[in-house]
């Protein structure tokens, strides 16, 4: 553990003009506010928001950030609060403090809830002031350190695999590569320990046994690069055990298959140096298609930069190499951090601004914990492209993007209003896959609003939360709009001479005695058929009707389909164009890079796809649930609508979703998605909905 002399004369050794007073009252404070407290590890708990500060210093992060260290489990472990840190260390620190604070009292939350809850709250911190977020990595880099001290393997392999999921992907997406290695490789220790030791052992016995090539090769490098008069710096190193294991699994080969286990650094004094030294490399040794990548020119969205290439060696080994000047390994070996070291106070630059925007924009537009970490993970993980609008602006993307993504990353309205896209003047589809140096224009339309089609093709997670946020605000309109013409038409049947006495006092009641929160709230009930006419009437009048023997409110929850002929775990989509439901005769559409649609066998999307790659496919017999859409043209009466929708509650029917069409004249058409149980109960309903009087057709699309 640090001492206190210690740590601020590492702080002093690069920032002369540091806050020493400031430093030295909260290392004691700390100290003291803890106390007798004891980590997992028994040793003091103090020792840990030390150790956190110590880690900082590494990345010569100012005294305000090394402060918050050292403060940072104060609010939630100890009896200190908030106002006073403000009062002792100002409103900055605070500010920090809280940002990193824990949630502890979230524990009867799900696994999923646990992680996006803490995501949610640094993110936003982070919103305000990314260096939160460099204490809460340093934070979670010395609990992974300290892991093994916790008995429960349960705890231990969840907080390994939040820190694999969450935590070392953003550290790598800030540049910070150390700490995103550091924590792989002691969260992978946790979770594979089998994995683990063996890759670890391999290494050994490589070393052992006289394989001397890192420090062979190295040493060939630096004099083939010096000899041309070029003056660099060359270091080697094995691959790290999680790296080589991903590989591993990717390519599903052994250890011994490997040919790559070795990487190299070159450090130069210039720009135009790499570009050197990368000609020479290239010219003794043969290079590996498709594996070279210039980050100097097009940065990381990290601001990474650097040159990386593969080449094979003369003894057969392929070898990675890296090269980058001096200044590029300063910000490469830092990270963001680098942005926040004592000389350069302030904002943090324009790349990292623009990937935090998406992430706290992904943050304010998902609705539920799993729906937040997909899209972070989205976000975080995923390989990058480089498209240019047509002025000439560079967006960075995920591998995979399409215009649609394209458009949302520009802006959200943009993405909203989209109708078509040009890419490198071409009309194409909006599901085309982006290549890296496409030039797109998104052609747009105020008219236009996001389709649920998108949701199939679009993979960043900032155009598939805005997307999901859209569908849901318009379908709870179509449902409050529906909702209030059934309200109507209930009151009417049931007690049309106290309809004129129903005020919002009876409504305000009815809400209470539903527990709901408003009157749109109630109108979703009504129209999604969550409600029964005759309890809408006892909540308004009691005693109006009687509620025995009424029929379950709540449409039951059908299992989630299986289908066979699918390779377990493969993706797929259930067709939006004719609504596969178990029983349907069904085919799937296999098309490069996407997931494989399902489709009905008489689905006249087929009759367009005839070089597609078809799969036989069939619903395995536990398959139960499934969403079919109906149109339902009905007569223009009172209480036509309410005879529709009752048919539903009678036959367990859940109304997804409902939207009224040419409400004009004698008829209107409904169009109705339905959570139906299998292809019988969906003919069952249509044969009830035929048997109207008020309903002229009802058939499925």
């Amino acid at each position: 553990m640090l001492r206190q002399y210690e740590l601020v004369e590492r702080v002093k050794r690069y920032d002369p003009d540091a806050d020493e007073a400031m430093i030295n009252r909260a290392y004691v404070f700390s100290v003291q506010k803890h106390g007798s407290q004891k980590r997992a590890s028994g040793d003091p708990y103090f020792s840990h928001p030390i150790e956190v500060a110590g880690i900082l210093t590494d990345f010569n992060l100012d005294d305000q950030t090394i402060v918050t260290a050292l403060l940072h489990d104060t609010i939630e472990d100890t009896l200190v609060t908030y106002e006073e840190i403000e009062h002792a260390f100002g409103k900055d620190v605070a500010r920090m403090v809280d940002g990193v604070t824990k949630l502890s009292k979230i524990e009867a939350m799900s696994e999923n809830e646990r992680a996006a809850e803490n995501l949610r709250k640094f993110l936003l911190a982070m919103s305000d002031d990314i260096r939160v977020l460099l204490v809460k990595l340093a934070d979670r880099l010395h609990n992974m350190r300290t892991l093994h001290f916790i008995k429960n393997e349960q705890k231990r392999r969840r907080i390994a695999r939040e820190t694999m999921d969450i935590y070392a992907p953003l550290a790598e997406r800030i540049g910070m590569y150390d700490f995103m290695r550091e924590m792989q490789l002691l969260a992978f220790r946790e979770l594979e320990p089998e994995a683990y030791d063996s890759i670890t052992k391999r290494l050994e016995q490589l070393k052992e046994g006289g394989h001397d090539k890192v420090d062979r090769i190295g040493a060939e490098l630096q004099l083939l690069l010096g000899g041309k008069g070029l003056p660099v710096t060359v270091s080697g190193r094995e691959k790290h055990p999680y790296s080589i294991w991903k590989k591993m699994q990717e390519r599903h080969i052994s250890f011994e298959q490997l040919t790559d286990v070795m990487a190299f650094r070159v450090i130069t004094e210039t720009t135009e140096d790499c570009y050197r030294a990368l000609g020479v490399i290239h010219q003794t040794y043969k290079m590996v298609p498709g594996r070279f990548k210039d980050y100097i020119s097009t940065p990381k969205r990290n601001g990474y930069r650097s040159l990386h290439t593969t080449v094979i060696h003369q003894d057969n080994a392929r070898i990675e190499v890296q090269i980058r000047s001096r200044d590029m390994h300063h910000d490469a070996e830092l990270g963001l951090a680098a942005h926040w070291a004592y000389k350069q106070k302030g904002d943090a630059t324009d790349h990292h601004a623009a990937w935090l925007r998406d992430l706290v924009e992904i943050l304010e537009q998902s609705q539920d914990a799993d729906e937040l970490l997909e899209h972070t993970r989205m976000a975080m993980y995923q390989d990058r492209i480089f498209a240019f609008s047509p002025k000439g602006e560079l967006h960075q993307l995920p591998k995979g993007s399409t215009p649609v993504d394209f458009a949302y990353a520009v802006h959200t309205s943009l993405g909203n209003q989209t109708v078509g896209a040009k890419v490198n003047g071409r009309v194409v589809p909006l599901r085309t896959t982006l290549e890296n140096g496409d030039q797109v224009e998104i052609l747009k339309s105020e008219g236009q609003e996001p389709q649920p089609g998108w949701l199939t093709f679009a993979i960043t997670g900032k155009a598939r939360a805005a997307i999901r946020r859209y569908i849901r605000q318009k379908q709870r309109g179509e449902e409050v709009a529906l909702g209030e013409k059934l309200y109507e038409e209930i009151i009417g049947r049931f007690s049309p001479e106290l309809a004129s006495e129903l005020g919002d006092k009876a409504l305000k009641a009815a809400l209470k005695r539903l527990k709901l929160d408003d009157r749109a709230s109630l109108m979703v009930a009504i129209a999604t058929h969550r409600l029964l006419d005759s309890e809408v009437m006892e909540a308004l009048i009691p005693g109006s009707t009687s509620v025995e023997g009424m029929e379950e409110a709540h449409p039951r929850q059908h299992a989630p389909v299986s289908i066979r002929g699918l390779t377990p775990g493969i993706a797929y989509n259930l067709g939006d164009c004719c609504h596969p439901v178990p029983g349907d005769r069904i085919v799937g559409v296999r098309r490069t890079g996407e997931p494989i649609e399902v489709h009905t066998i008489d689905c006249r999307s087929l009759e367009a796809g005839q070089d597609d790659d078809w799969v036989d496919l069939s619903w395995d017999s536990r398959s139960k649930g499934g969403t079919a859409r109906l149109q339902v043209i009905v007569k223009n009466q009172p209480g036509a609508l309410a005879a529709v929708t009752n048919v539903f509650g009678a036959t367990k029917a859940n109304i997804l979703n409902l939207q009224l069409v040419n409400r004009e004249g004698p008829f209107h058409t409904d169009i109705i998605d339905l959570e139906v149980a299998d292809a019988q109960h969906l003919n069952r309903i249509l044969s009830a909905l035929r048997g109207l009087d008020t309903v002229v057709q009802a058939d499925r699309v």
